[in-house]
């Protein structure tokens, strides 16, 4: 993991949304994209922000609430991403390593970093899918390299 990169295992250019996509916007791109997290962007893309699922879930409204259906979908129509995002993520740069990169991850108990160029405009995503995708990939590359072709 010494000599492998973010930018070689990273997602370019990751589904993104604004601080003003409502939450019900964001869980469904998420649903439809099948991520888990979302990095938050400015006007010039970049990095304000990430949404994850569990963001979501836990805007959610209780199920011993005394409003009406309507009345409920109507307030989480609008519910903003900004309200509920964590602002400044952590971030990683495209030429950190791998190993720089888990470190973040495990200290930040976090799932995913945002990728960031030096103008700190969102370039991917990395997360812990990646990572665990280059081990095995190594692995096995180890593997077929260790066994003798007869």
């Amino acid at each position: 993991m010494k000599y492998e990169y973010v930018k070689n295992w990273m997602t370019e250019n990751p589904i993104a949304v604004s601080s003003t996509t409502t939450l019900p916007e964001a869980h469904q791109i998420m649903k439809n994209k099948g991520v888990r997290r979302l990095p938050v962007v400015d006007g010039q893309n970049r990095l304000i922000g990430i949404i994850t699922l569990g963001d979501i879930r836990e805007a959610k409204a209780s199920s011993a609430t005394s409003l009406s259906v309507w009345e409920l979908n109507y307030l989480l129509n609008e519910l903003k991403v900004k309200n509920f995002m964590t602002a400044d993520p952590i971030a990683a740069k495209p030429g950190m390593t791998i190993g720089d990169a888990s470190t973040l991850m495990l200290v930040h108990k976090i799932g995913g970093l945002p990728v960031v160029n030096e103008e700190y405009q969102l370039v991917g995503i990395i997360t812990e899918s990646d990572i665990f995708e280059m081990v095995v990939l190594h692995e096995w590359q180890v593997a077929d390299e260790a066994v003798p072709v007869s």
